[in-house]
C-alpha cells in the first residue's frame, strides 16, 4: 500500500518541483548561501541506526544540494559541518566523523562535479583538535582546487562564531603590534571593516540567506558577525530529508522579501 501510494505521489512531486523551479529560476538568488545541516543524528535514531549512519546520509544530501546551488548559479556557499562544541560528543562518534572527513575530502578531490564546475573548496574554522591525517586530507583538497574560478564552497569544520570573532581580533592586534601601533592608536581608528577583513570569510560577500533544517529556530553561532543583515529560513525537515522542493520553497521565500539592511 505504501509503495503504491509513493508511486502515485511521485509524479505529483515532480510536477510541483518543475513548477517551483520555473517560479524561482528568473528571480534573484543569494550571492552567498549559508547552510546549517541539522538533523543527521535524529534521522538515524528514527531509523534505528547509529549516529554515524545519519552523518553519512547527510553527506550524500550535501552533494545533492551542491548540485542544486550550481544549477541556480549561487556563487558562494558555506556549509556548517562540525562545530567546536561537537568535539564534546562521545569519542567513538567523533572518531567516526574524523574518518568520514578524510574519506570525503579525498572523494571531493576527484569528484567530477567539483572539477567540471571549477568549485573552489575552502575549510574555515579552528584546526586544533584535528589529527594530522584529517588536516593533510583537507589541505590536499584545498590545494587541488585553489585555482578554480567557479563557486566558492566554504566547509566550516571546528567552527564557532564566537571563536571566529576572537581569532579575528587576535589577528588584528598582532597586525597592529607588528606595525608598531599602540593600543590607544588601534582603538581610536578601529572600524567594523578592520575586524571583517580578519574573519575566516574575508574577501567574500556576507551571506544574503541562511537556511537551517530540522525545525530548530536559532543560529547556534553560525557566521555571527557576517549574518547581521542576512535573511533566514528554518525548514522543518531533517537535513537528510531535505528535498529539492524544500530548497526551491526557501529560495521563493527569499525572493519575496525586501532586504532593508537595517534601514
Amino acid at each position: 500500500m505504501v509503495r503504491r501510494l509513493l508511486s502515485l505521489t511521485r509524479p505529483l512531486y515532480w510536477l510541483y518541483e518543475k513548477r517551483l523551479l520555473k517560479e524561482v529560476k528568473g528571480g534573484p538568488v543569494p550571492k552567498h548561501l549559508g547552510l546549517i545541516l541539522d538533523g543527521n543524528r535524529r534521522y538515524a535514531r528514527a531509523l534505528g541506526l547509529s549516529p554515524v549512519k545519519g552523518h553519512e546520509f547527510g553527506v550524500q544530501k550535501a552533494y545533492e544540494v551542491l548540485e542544486w546551488c550550481l544549477e541556480m548559479g549561487i556563487k558562494t556557499v558555506t556549509v556548517w559541518v562540525f562545530s567546536t562544541d561537537n568535539f564534546k560528543r562521545p569519542p567513538e562518534e567523533v572518531e567516526e566523523l574524523m574518518r568520514l572527513f578524510v574519506r570525503e575530502a579525498e572523494r571531493m578531490a576527484e569528484d567530477h562535479r567539483i572539477l567540471e564546475h571549477q568549485v573552489r573548496v575552502r575549510f574555515i574554522g579552528r584546526r586544533e583538535g584535528f589529527s594530522e591525517e584529517v588536516l593533510r586530507a583537507l589541505e590536499r583538497l584545498e590545494a587541488k582546487t585553489q585555482h578554480h574560478q567557479g563557486m566558492v564552497l566554504n566547509i566550516a569544520l571546528g567552527y564557532g562564531g564566537r571563536e571566529e570573532i576572537v581569532d579575528a581580533v587576535k589577528r588584528l592586534l598582532l597586525e597592529a603590534w607588528e606595525r608598531g601601533l599602540s593600543l590607544k592608536e588601534l582603538a581610536e581608528g578601529l572600524t567594523p571593516e578592520d575586524i571583517a577583513r580578519h574573519l575566516y570569510t574575508a574577501g567574500l560577500p556576507d551571506p544574503d540567506f541562511i537556511i537551517r533544517t530540522s525545525g530548530e529556530i536559532r543560529l547556534s553561532g553560525f557566521l555571527l558577525w557576517q549574518s547581521a543583515y542576512s535573511e533566514f529560513y528554518f525548514a522543518d525537515v531533517l537535513w537528510p530529508e531535505f528535498r529539492k522542493i524544500d530548497f526551491l520553497r526557501a529560495l521563493r521565500s527569499y525572493q519575496a522579501r525586501e532586504r532593508r539592511f537595517g534601514r
